[in-house]
């Protein structure tokens, strides 16, 4: 008999239409049936869903259903599906979310191989922010001393059952707040090996549009923080004083405590409930949020600590309409495509005040940096109440980026490799009594990756790409699209790609209106010829015609389009009339070859196109397959053998481009013939031979 390798845990309550992805995303595992099963726990349902799940159970030997009367929250159904489970692993799903369809092969699969108590897949959500940092990485193994695994507290992870059992590890029962970050703390501090599977994409949040969500209803600030307390004592019971335990606890009075003081939250508060809010969580901060754990924050939130310690809510509001007003702000500096298929990219970031994007308001004074809200632009910024200004020398060294790519539509990220080195910049007058104005300026490089590589992520699938800069200091986390403010040469340097064998198409563009950078991959909603318009066509010496397009590739760029046939398909066209915006008439089409050539794609014309009529006609390509758009080429005429000649408007490439050519040409053609002379010599070496053999080739040919 096979072993059930996954148990999969989904409580359920009166669903409806929600729970279709979730089922659909179970059958569609890669994990076979046998290995896996679905346990559904119904919470006493009244809506048809008991039957339905009965029937799906028929109809499928790995799906099983527990009814068990109504127990109003999700606790009991958890705590009946692990005591349930055969399986070697609990995964927990709820009913409005799904699995991605390689998410239990791959994760039971890394918990095996390491023994692991839980095995984390990276997340995503339309609707609800996710720990992204978590998941920047895959890592085999970890603990709580050496990850940052508290920034994830939902429970829809995979966890061995053996391990939940030996250490009593269940969730409280009843309708409650905050039951899990219980239950994960209680999970995380004795786990003894960790796994974090962040280059797979396995669970996905999904907005319900009837606002149903779970955790979606107004928190009762005494209910809640006493449901805190719960937690923070789980915290400092299981870890021994010291730095594990202060950054524990400093994570969930910057989250849970001074978060819901923060902007956008506590600006939207009434007075009775702020005072409210203010009065349950000031105790907390009392009992566990020592000077250590307050000493360990950014200097904005050491500053909300302060007002909190001293029950000022109305500094609390001052200071959250201050930073409010304070926006990240990034320019893109330079782009330009890799030869191995990677986009770099030159930014610099800023945290900045206002509509206006004006630096954030520090100053100079005695050999000190100071942030003085009183100083910011915009009026919404003005200091209002707060304390004086806080002295920020000490924290310009944690001024940091990082770039990303979010899929749009998925709301699936991915961090991209970069590095950004902070640097403080006079500049501005100085108020009566300072030395100077400043701001940080980070700037920095990093690289947009589509293509799977070494780190075991896959190549980016179908969609839209948005790039984000998130910028962090004083305590602040601000992100910014990236593409709207740019330097001139940037939109020249951004051109349509086809990569890797197929070919797959890669289209960054900036958006209308806003001209934000996104990468449209695998031809998502843009398409080339479009890209290509008013782009520079150049002429190839020596016959048949080659044109040189400005349509990006890399070595190992396949032939074709990577659309329909994958060939291009050549036209001869009369000329729009008109403004110049009609599209050409074609009155003959023939095929072409695409292929690519020193970074870029190279359209061989025929000498003869059969059948074509004699004049003088434009010499188009169609590159989207059937049905898309001309891209005008050149003139061209057509004798009545059918003999085909370009006109002399098309300029060659630059010299350095047709040296290099003509090098890799030479190249090319000597490999061939070392092949063809001795391959059949170094086929009869022993192995260490032939590696020697072809290392020296290398070296020799390039």
């Amino acid at each position: 008999m096979v072993s059930v390798k996954v148990s999969v845990v989904i409580p359920v309550y009166n669903p409806g239409k929600y729970l279709d992805p979730c089922i659909a995303s179970l059958l569609g595992q890669t994990l076979p049936p046998g290995e896996f099963e679905a346990l559904f726990v119904d919470d006493g349902s009244t809506d048809g869903t008991s039957a339905r799940l009965d029937e799906l159970a028929e109809q499928h030997s790995h799906v099983r259903v527990v009814h068990i009367p109504n127990s109003g929250w999700a606790g009991k159904p958890r705590n009946v599906g692990v005591e349930e489970a055969v399986g070697e692993y609990v995964q927990f799903l709820d009913q409005d979310d799904r699995l991605a369809p390689d998410a239990l092969r791959r994760l039971y699969a890394m918990g095996h191989r390491n023994g692991s108590d839980i095995v984390m897949g990276k997340v995503a959500s339309d609707f609800r922010g996710v720990p992204h940092g978590v998941f920047r990485r895959d890592r085999e193994r970890c603990t709580l001393r050496n990850a940052p695994l508290f920034d994830s507290l939902t429970p829809h992870k995979m966890f061995r059952t053996a391990f939940l059992r030996e250490h009593g590890i269940a969730y409280p029962e009843g309708k409650r707040r905050l039951e899990d970050q219980l239950y994960m703390m209680r999970a995380y501090i004795p786990a003894r090996v960790v796994s974090i599977l962040g280059s797979y994409t396995c669970y996905h949040y999904s907005r319900r549009d009837d606002g149903k969500n779970a955790g979606s209803a107004r928190l009762v600030p005494a209910g809640y923080y006493g449901n805190l307390r719960e937690v923070l004592d789980v915290v400092v019971d299981g870890i021994e004083p010291g730095p594990l335990r202060d950054r524990v606890l400093r994570r969930f009075y910057r989250v849970e405590m001074l978060g819901r003081l923060s902007e956008p939250a506590v600006l939207t508060y009434g007075g009775d409930y702020l005072r409210e809010m203010v009065e349950a969580v000031r105790p907390l901060a009392r009992d566990f949020m020592t000077d250590a754990v307050h000493e360990g924050l950014g200097p904005m939130l050491r500053m909300r600590s302060e007002l909190l310690r001293a029950g000022d809510a109305e500094g609390l509001v001052a200071l959250a309409r201050f930073a409010s007003a304070v926006k990240g702000a990034v320019r893109l500096e330079d782009l330009e495509w890799r030869p191995d298929g990677r986009i770099a990219i030159g930014l610099t970031a800023r945290l900045a005040c206002g509509p206006g994007r004006e630096a954030l308001p520090l100053v100079r004074r005695g050999g000190r940096v100071l942030l003085d809200p009183s100083l910011a632009a915009a009026p919404e910024a003005a200091a209002h109440a707060l304390p004086a200004p806080i002295d920020v020398t000490d924290d310009l060294g944690a001024f940091t980026a990082e770039l990303s790519l979010r899929d749009r539509e998925t709301a699936v990220e991915w961090y991209c490799r970069a590095t950004f080195t902070a640097e403080v910049v006079d500049g501005g007058t100085a108020p009566e009594g300072a030395d100077g104005r400043c701001e940080v300026v980070l700037r920095g490089t990093g690289e947009l990756a589509t293509e799977g590589g070494r780190s075991g992520r896959g190549s980016l699938p179908r969609g839209f790409w948005d790039a984000w800069v998130t910028v962090r200091g004083l305590g602040l986390v601000r992100k910014a699209r990236v593409g709207a403010d740019r330097a001139g040469h940037v939109d020249e340097r951004c051109l349509p790609a086809l990569l890797s064998d197929g070919p797959r198409s890669v289209i960054p563009y900036f958006t209308d209106p806003h001209g934000n950078l996104t990468l449209d991959v695998a031809r998502r909603g843009k398409r080339t010829v479009p890209q290509l318009r008013g782009r520079r066509v150049q002429r190839m010496p020596g016959a048949p015609v080659e044109l040189r397009l400005d349509l990006f590739t890399t070595s190992t760029t396949g032939s074709g389009t990577g659309c329909g046939s994958g060939q291009p398909e050549l036209a001869l066209a009369k000329p729009a009339e008109g403004d110049g915006m009609a599209e050409p008439v074609a009155v003959h089409t023939f095929p072409g070859t695409l292929r690519p050539r020193l970074g870029r794609a190279h359209l061989t014309v025929p000498r003869q196109a059969a059948g074509a009529p004699e004049g003088s006609w434009l010499l188009c390509v169609r590159l989207d397959g059937p049905g898309g758009l001309l891209l005008p080429l050149c003139g061209a005429e057509v004798d009545r053998a059918g003999r085909l000649r370009t006109d002399g408007t098309l300029a060659s490439p630059e010299p350095a481009v047709l040296r290099r050519l003509a090098s890799e040409q030479r190249r090319s053609a000597a490999r061939q013939v070392l092949k063809a002379v001795a391959g059949p010599v170094v086929r009869r070496l022993p192995p260490a031979g032939r590696r020697k053999a072809r290392r020296l080739a290398a070296r020799v040919l390039g």
